[in-house]
């Protein structure tokens, strides 16, 4: 069986952390490692802040 490229990628709330609120917001998704080799960054809903911020790829 053949492995591939897309390998998934955990994405986490950038203003979170300086807001001071518990707990955090990530969201799981998948990224083809050839045609993106850095980090990616989505703006996705924040549930706790109530809003769109940006969401950036951690290890």
């Amino acid at each position: 069986m053949a492995k591939g490229n897309r390998i998934q990628v955990i994405l986490e709330c950038t203003e979170h952390k300086e807001s001071g609120k518990p707990g955090t917001s990530r969201y799981i998704t998948t990224k083809n490692k050839k045609n993106s080799p850095d980090r990616m960054e989505l703006k996705k809903f924040n549930p706790i802040l109530k809003k769109m911020t940006i969401h950036k790829e951690i290890k």
